[in-house]
C-alpha cells in the first residue's frame, strides 16, 4: 500500500512541477529553468543526506555497470522534455503522453530484462492495457 501512495504522490508532484517549471521557463529560458531545478534538487538532497544518515559518497564509484550513474543526465533531459511538453500541450495532455510512454517503456524493459531488471514474460492483458491507455489519449484529444 505504501508503494501505491508514494507512486500517486510522485505523479501529482510531477504534474505540479511541470507547470511550475514551464512558468519559470517563460520568464528565464529553458536551460536556466532546468538548471535551477537540478541545482535546487541537489540542495534538497544534500540537506536530506545530512538529516537522515550519511551513506558513503565514495560508494558511487563502485556502482556497476557504470552507465547506471547517468541518472542525473537523464534527470536533466526529463526536466527539459517535461517543460517543453507542458508548455506546448498543457499539463493534462503532456501528462497523458508522458505516463503512456512510461508504461510502454517500463513494460518493454521488464519483458526484455534490460538494465539488470528481472525478465518478465509477455502478457497479452498488459499489452491490451497499454493499448487502452493509448486509446484513452485519442479519446482525450478528440
Amino acid at each position: 500500500m505504501t508503494g501505491i501512495i508514494i507512486a500517486l504522490v510522485s505523479g501529482a508532484l510531477m504534474s505540479v512541477q511541470g507547470v511550475f517549471n514551464a512558468a519559470v521557463t517563460r520568464q528565464s529560458g529553458i536551460w536556466v529553468s532546468a538548471g535551477w531545478v537540478q541545482l535546487s534538487a541537489l540542495a534538497v538532497c544534500v540537506l536530506c543526506w545530512f538529516l537522515t544518515g550519511r551513506g558513503p559518497v565514495a560508494a558511487l564509484w563502485e556502482t556497476e555497470p557504470k552507465y547506471m550513474l547517468l541518472g542525473g543526465v537523464l534527470g536533466a533531459l526529463i526536466t527539459y522534455t517535461v517543460i517543453r511538453s507542458v508548455d506546448a500541450l498543457g499539463p493534462a495532455r503532456s501528462a497523458l503522453l508522458i505516463v503512456t510512454a512510461q508504461i510502454l517503456v517500463a513494460y518493454a524493459i521488464e519483458v526484455m530484462g534490460l538494465f539488470g531488471v528481472e525478465k518478465a514474460g509477455f502478457e497479452w492483458r498488459r499489452a491490451l492495457g497499454a493499448l487502452l491507455a493509448i486509446g484513452g489519449i485519442v479519446i482525450f484529444y478528440r
